[in-house]
Protein backbone atom coordinates (compact mmCIF):
# COMPACT_ATOMS: atom_id res chain seq x y z
CA UNK A 1 0.00 0.00 0.00
CA UNK A 2 2.85 2.45 1.18
CA UNK A 3 4.61 2.02 -2.56
CA UNK A 4 1.09 2.60 -4.22
CA UNK A 5 0.56 6.01 -2.65
CA UNK A 6 4.12 6.85 -3.80
CA UNK A 7 3.31 6.11 -6.99
CA UNK A 8 -0.05 8.15 -6.82
CA UNK A 9 2.07 10.80 -5.84
CA UNK A 10 4.42 11.18 -7.99
CA UNK A 11 2.16 10.75 -10.52
CA UNK A 12 0.06 13.53 -9.66
CA UNK A 13 3.10 15.83 -9.55
CA UNK A 14 3.88 14.94 -12.75
CA UNK A 15 0.97 15.86 -13.95
CA UNK A 16 0.77 19.32 -12.41
CA UNK A 17 4.32 20.13 -13.96
CA UNK A 18 6.36 19.82 -10.74
CA UNK A 19 7.83 16.10 -10.07
CA UNK A 20 10.17 16.32 -12.31
CA UNK A 21 11.23 19.34 -12.79
CA UNK A 22 12.05 19.60 -9.16
CA UNK A 23 14.27 16.08 -9.43
CA UNK A 24 16.09 17.88 -11.76
CA UNK A 25 16.04 21.99 -12.21
CA UNK A 26 17.96 23.61 -15.61
CA UNK A 27 20.24 26.50 -14.07
CA UNK A 28 19.48 29.27 -15.86
CA UNK A 29 21.22 32.75 -16.10
CA UNK A 30 19.02 35.96 -16.54
CA UNK A 31 20.13 39.67 -16.53
CA UNK A 32 18.24 42.62 -15.86
CA UNK A 33 19.36 45.91 -17.86
CA UNK A 34 19.37 47.64 -14.53
CA UNK A 35 19.20 46.57 -11.38
CA UNK A 36 17.24 49.91 -9.81
CA UNK A 37 13.85 49.36 -11.82
CA UNK A 38 10.71 48.62 -10.73
CA UNK A 39 9.96 47.21 -13.95
CA UNK A 40 12.13 44.47 -13.46
CA UNK A 41 11.28 42.84 -10.40
CA UNK A 42 9.56 39.74 -11.69
CA UNK A 43 12.89 38.26 -12.04
CA UNK A 44 13.45 38.26 -8.11
CA UNK A 45 9.88 37.63 -7.45
CA UNK A 46 9.78 34.73 -10.11
CA UNK A 47 12.73 33.35 -8.23
CA UNK A 48 11.70 34.16 -4.50
CA UNK A 49 8.01 32.49 -5.27
CA UNK A 50 9.31 29.64 -6.84
CA UNK A 51 7.51 29.92 -9.74
CA UNK A 52 10.49 29.66 -12.58
CA UNK A 53 11.05 26.54 -10.75
CA UNK A 54 7.81 25.03 -11.54
CA UNK A 55 8.98 25.20 -15.06
CA UNK A 56 11.95 22.91 -14.00
CA UNK A 57 14.22 26.61 -14.24
CA UNK A 58 17.05 26.93 -11.08
CA UNK A 59 17.28 30.77 -11.95
CA UNK A 60 20.75 32.76 -11.47
CA UNK A 61 20.08 37.20 -11.37
CA UNK A 62 22.82 39.18 -12.98
CA UNK A 63 22.44 42.82 -12.84
CA UNK A 64 24.09 44.89 -15.40
CA UNK A 65 24.47 48.97 -16.14
CA UNK A 66 22.62 49.30 -19.08
CA UNK A 67 21.32 48.14 -21.97
CA UNK A 68 24.56 47.78 -23.61
CA UNK A 69 26.20 46.27 -21.09
CA UNK A 70 23.74 43.81 -21.09
CA UNK A 71 23.73 43.10 -24.73
CA UNK A 72 27.70 42.20 -23.90
CA UNK A 73 26.25 39.54 -21.91
CA UNK A 74 24.01 38.13 -24.27
CA UNK A 75 27.02 38.18 -27.20
CA UNK A 76 29.70 36.79 -24.44
CA UNK A 77 26.97 33.99 -23.46
CA UNK A 78 27.73 34.56 -19.50
CA UNK A 79 23.61 35.23 -19.26
CA UNK A 80 20.60 33.48 -21.90
CA UNK A 81 18.20 35.14 -21.34
CA UNK A 82 18.08 39.10 -20.50
CA UNK A 83 14.76 41.43 -19.88
CA UNK A 84 15.96 45.24 -21.42
CA UNK A 85 14.46 48.04 -23.50
CA UNK A 86 12.46 48.28 -26.69
CA UNK A 87 15.21 50.53 -28.21
CA UNK A 88 17.69 48.02 -27.53
CA UNK A 89 16.38 45.78 -30.17
CA UNK A 90 18.32 47.49 -32.38
CA UNK A 91 21.49 45.88 -31.11
CA UNK A 92 20.04 42.63 -32.81
CA UNK A 93 20.31 44.42 -36.17
CA UNK A 94 24.53 45.14 -35.81
CA UNK A 95 25.13 41.76 -35.18
CA UNK A 96 24.32 40.91 -31.10
CA UNK A 97 23.40 37.40 -31.17
CA UNK A 98 19.80 37.76 -29.36
CA UNK A 99 16.25 38.04 -30.19
CA UNK A 100 13.22 39.96 -28.49
CA UNK A 101 11.36 36.88 -28.03
CA UNK A 102 8.44 38.44 -25.94
CA UNK A 103 6.95 42.07 -25.33
CA UNK A 104 6.25 42.68 -21.71
CA UNK A 105 5.34 46.61 -20.93
CA UNK A 106 4.17 48.63 -23.02
CA UNK A 107 4.19 52.65 -22.91
CA UNK A 108 6.85 53.98 -20.60
CA UNK A 109 4.65 54.95 -17.67
CA UNK A 110 7.80 53.34 -15.14
CA UNK A 111 10.16 56.47 -16.46
CA UNK A 112 10.17 59.94 -16.14
CA UNK A 113 12.33 63.48 -15.82
CA UNK A 114 13.53 63.82 -12.56
CA UNK A 115 14.84 67.37 -11.05
CA UNK A 116 16.25 68.43 -7.87
CA UNK A 117 14.61 69.76 -4.99
CA UNK A 118 14.55 73.96 -5.35
CA UNK A 119 15.87 73.08 -9.09
CA UNK A 120 14.64 76.44 -11.60
CA UNK A 121 13.32 73.80 -13.71
CA UNK A 122 9.45 74.03 -12.67
CA UNK A 123 8.04 72.79 -16.55
CA UNK A 124 9.08 70.52 -19.58
CA UNK A 125 9.76 74.08 -21.53
CA UNK A 126 12.64 74.84 -19.24
CA UNK A 127 14.58 71.61 -19.91
CA UNK A 128 15.51 73.08 -23.67
CA UNK A 129 18.99 73.41 -23.60
CA UNK A 130 19.62 71.34 -20.13
CA UNK A 131 21.27 68.22 -20.06
CA UNK A 132 19.68 65.18 -18.90
CA UNK A 133 21.52 61.89 -17.03
CA UNK A 134 20.84 58.66 -19.19
CA UNK A 135 21.83 54.46 -18.19
CA UNK A 136 23.99 54.63 -21.47
CA UNK A 137 24.26 55.72 -25.11
CA UNK A 138 21.56 53.71 -27.18
CA UNK A 139 19.48 53.17 -24.27
CA UNK A 140 15.89 53.27 -23.78
CA UNK A 141 16.12 56.73 -21.68
CA UNK A 142 18.66 58.31 -23.78
CA UNK A 143 15.88 58.01 -27.00
CA UNK A 144 13.22 59.24 -24.87
CA UNK A 145 15.23 62.54 -23.86
CA UNK A 146 15.55 62.43 -27.60
CA UNK A 147 11.71 61.76 -28.37
CA UNK A 148 10.85 64.46 -25.43
CA UNK A 149 13.30 67.30 -27.40
CA UNK A 150 11.75 66.39 -30.62
CA UNK A 151 8.14 66.34 -29.84
CA UNK A 152 8.73 69.78 -28.16
CA UNK A 153 10.01 71.45 -31.55
CA UNK A 154 14.12 71.68 -30.05
CA UNK A 155 15.33 69.00 -32.46
CA UNK A 156 17.13 65.55 -32.00
CA UNK A 157 19.69 67.22 -29.70
CA UNK A 158 17.67 70.12 -27.83
CA UNK A 159 18.41 68.34 -24.64
CA UNK A 160 21.68 67.15 -24.17
CA UNK A 161 22.42 63.72 -22.42
CA UNK A 162 25.21 62.41 -20.00
CA UNK A 163 25.49 58.76 -19.86
CA UNK A 164 26.47 57.40 -16.41
CA UNK A 165 25.30 54.01 -16.03
CA UNK A 166 22.13 53.95 -14.05
CA UNK A 167 19.96 56.49 -12.28
CA UNK A 168 21.90 55.93 -8.88
CA UNK A 169 25.15 57.84 -10.17
CA UNK A 170 22.55 60.07 -12.08
CA UNK A 171 20.87 61.16 -9.02
CA UNK A 172 24.32 61.67 -7.54
CA UNK A 173 25.61 63.32 -10.52
CA UNK A 174 22.44 65.98 -10.25
CA UNK A 175 22.38 66.64 -6.81
CA UNK A 176 26.52 67.67 -7.44
CA UNK A 177 25.10 70.00 -10.19
CA UNK A 178 27.12 67.86 -12.68
CA UNK A 179 23.87 67.85 -14.56
CA UNK A 180 20.43 69.24 -14.70
CA UNK A 181 18.14 66.24 -13.79
CA UNK A 182 17.67 62.47 -14.76
CA UNK A 183 15.64 60.75 -17.17
CA UNK A 184 15.33 57.66 -14.67
CA UNK A 185 12.97 55.09 -13.11
CA UNK A 186 9.37 56.99 -11.71
CA UNK A 187 9.84 55.47 -8.19
CA UNK A 188 13.40 57.11 -7.59
CA UNK A 189 11.66 60.41 -8.42
CA UNK A 190 9.20 59.52 -5.38
CA UNK A 191 11.25 58.24 -3.17
CA UNK A 192 13.24 62.03 -4.02
CA UNK A 193 10.08 63.46 -3.33
CA UNK A 194 9.74 61.67 0.24
CA UNK A 195 13.16 63.12 1.00
CA UNK A 196 12.47 66.26 0.26
CA UNK A 197 15.29 66.10 -2.36
CA UNK A 198 13.88 65.88 -5.35
CA UNK A 199 10.87 65.41 -7.41
CA UNK A 200 9.12 63.65 -10.98
CA UNK A 201 8.93 66.40 -13.27
CA UNK A 202 7.13 64.88 -16.00
CA UNK A 203 6.35 61.09 -16.60
CA UNK A 204 6.94 59.71 -19.72
CA UNK A 205 3.53 58.09 -21.03
CA UNK A 206 2.48 60.71 -23.37
CA UNK A 207 5.26 61.00 -25.27
CA UNK A 208 5.34 57.32 -26.54
CA UNK A 209 1.69 55.71 -26.39
CA UNK A 210 2.11 53.74 -28.56
CA UNK A 211 5.14 51.60 -27.40
CA UNK A 212 7.29 48.50 -26.37
CA UNK A 213 9.17 49.73 -23.48
CA UNK A 214 10.56 46.43 -22.36
CA UNK A 215 10.71 43.04 -23.58
CA UNK A 216 12.71 39.67 -22.43
CA UNK A 217 15.56 38.46 -24.88
CA UNK A 218 17.04 35.14 -25.69
CA UNK A 219 20.15 34.41 -27.24
CA UNK A 220 19.97 33.19 -30.55
CA UNK A 221 21.64 29.62 -29.88
CA UNK A 222 18.89 28.94 -27.44
CA UNK A 223 16.18 30.20 -29.80
CA UNK A 224 17.97 27.60 -32.18
CA UNK A 225 18.69 24.96 -30.59
CA UNK A 226 16.84 24.85 -27.36
CA UNK A 227 13.17 26.31 -27.88
CA UNK A 228 12.11 24.49 -25.03
CA UNK A 229 13.76 26.56 -22.36
CA UNK A 230 13.06 29.73 -24.33
CA UNK A 231 9.13 28.54 -23.79
CA UNK A 232 9.98 27.22 -20.46
CA UNK A 233 11.67 30.73 -19.31
CA UNK A 234 8.36 32.53 -20.52
CA UNK A 235 5.99 30.85 -18.95
CA UNK A 236 7.85 31.29 -15.95
CA UNK A 237 8.33 35.19 -16.52
CA UNK A 238 4.81 35.58 -17.22
CA UNK A 239 3.50 33.81 -14.63
CA UNK A 240 5.57 35.80 -12.62
CA UNK A 241 3.75 38.71 -14.31
CA UNK A 242 0.77 37.47 -13.35
CA UNK A 243 1.49 36.67 -9.79
CA UNK A 244 2.87 40.12 -9.83
CA UNK A 245 -0.79 41.93 -10.56
CA UNK A 246 -3.00 39.52 -7.74
CA UNK A 247 0.18 40.02 -5.35
CA UNK A 248 0.18 43.98 -4.39
CA UNK A 249 1.58 42.97 -0.95
CA UNK A 250 4.09 40.58 -1.61
CA UNK A 251 4.88 42.79 -4.49
CA UNK A 252 5.73 45.64 -2.18
CA UNK A 253 7.69 43.80 0.46
CA UNK A 254 10.24 42.57 -2.67
CA UNK A 255 10.28 46.17 -4.08
CA UNK A 256 10.83 47.70 -0.34
CA UNK A 257 14.25 44.91 -0.36
CA UNK A 258 15.28 44.95 -3.63
CA UNK A 259 15.22 49.02 -4.55
CA UNK A 260 15.61 49.93 -0.90
CA UNK A 261 11.77 51.86 -1.53
CA UNK A 262 9.77 52.76 1.78
CA UNK A 263 6.55 50.75 2.08
CA UNK A 264 4.74 53.90 0.71
CA UNK A 265 6.76 54.85 -2.56
CA UNK A 266 6.70 50.84 -3.38
CA UNK A 267 3.00 50.91 -3.34
CA UNK A 268 2.45 53.95 -5.00
CA UNK A 269 5.26 53.08 -8.07
CA UNK A 270 3.01 49.51 -8.15
CA UNK A 271 -0.07 51.43 -8.40
CA UNK A 272 1.31 53.47 -11.18
CA UNK A 273 3.23 50.82 -12.96
CA UNK A 274 1.66 47.29 -12.67
CA UNK A 275 -0.92 48.46 -15.57
CA UNK A 276 1.93 48.66 -17.81
CA UNK A 277 2.45 45.07 -18.26
CA UNK A 278 1.44 42.86 -21.67
CA UNK A 279 -0.04 39.76 -20.34
CA UNK A 280 0.89 37.65 -23.41
CA UNK A 281 3.89 39.09 -24.71
CA UNK A 282 2.30 39.57 -28.00
CA UNK A 283 4.40 42.56 -30.22
CA UNK A 284 2.20 45.34 -30.86
CA UNK A 285 2.91 46.50 -34.70
CA UNK A 286 1.95 49.83 -33.98
CA UNK A 287 4.42 50.27 -31.14
CA UNK A 288 6.77 47.98 -33.69
CA UNK A 289 6.82 50.85 -36.13
CA UNK A 290 7.20 53.53 -33.16
CA UNK A 291 10.25 51.58 -32.62
CA UNK A 292 11.49 50.54 -36.32
CA UNK A 293 11.53 55.03 -36.75
CA UNK A 294 13.43 55.63 -33.40
CA UNK A 295 16.12 53.40 -35.04
CA UNK A 296 17.02 55.24 -37.87
CA UNK A 297 15.96 58.77 -36.45
CA UNK A 298 18.54 58.64 -33.64
CA UNK A 299 20.98 57.19 -36.48
CA UNK A 300 21.33 53.88 -34.38
CA UNK A 301 20.56 52.06 -37.77
CA UNK A 302 21.35 53.29 -41.71
CA UNK A 303 17.34 51.55 -42.36
CA UNK A 304 14.57 50.05 -40.71
CA UNK A 305 15.01 46.37 -39.74
CA UNK A 306 12.96 43.56 -40.62
CA UNK A 307 10.65 42.40 -37.85
CA UNK A 308 12.78 38.63 -38.32
CA UNK A 309 15.92 40.86 -37.89
CA UNK A 310 15.25 41.91 -34.17
CA UNK A 311 12.51 39.46 -32.68
CA UNK A 312 10.66 36.75 -33.17
CA UNK A 313 7.16 35.89 -32.81
CA UNK A 314 7.21 32.16 -32.68
CA UNK A 315 7.11 32.32 -28.78
CA UNK A 316 4.18 34.73 -28.15
CA UNK A 317 1.25 34.59 -27.53
CA UNK A 318 2.46 32.95 -24.14
CA UNK A 319 -0.60 31.07 -22.19
CA UNK A 320 -0.07 30.29 -18.51
CA UNK A 321 -2.55 29.12 -15.58
CA UNK A 322 -4.64 31.18 -14.07
CA UNK A 323 -4.15 29.63 -10.90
Amino acid sequence: MKRIGFSLVLALGLALGTGAHAAALQKVSAGKAVGAAWTFLPLDIGQREGIFKRYGIDLNIVVFQGDAKLQQGLTSGSIGFGLGSGPGMAFAAKGVPAKAVAAYFGAPRNLAVLVKANSPIKTVKDLKGKSLAISTVGSLTQWLVQRMSLTEGWGKDGIKTVALGGVGPGIAAMRAGEVDGVMGAYEAGLMLEQKHLGSVLVPMTDYAPEFITHVVYARDALIAHDPALVTRFLKGFFSTLQFIKTHRDVTNKVAEEVLKLSPTVAGEAYDHEVAGFIPDGRFNPKAVAVLKQSFVARGVLPKEPKNAQIFTTRFVPVHVSSK
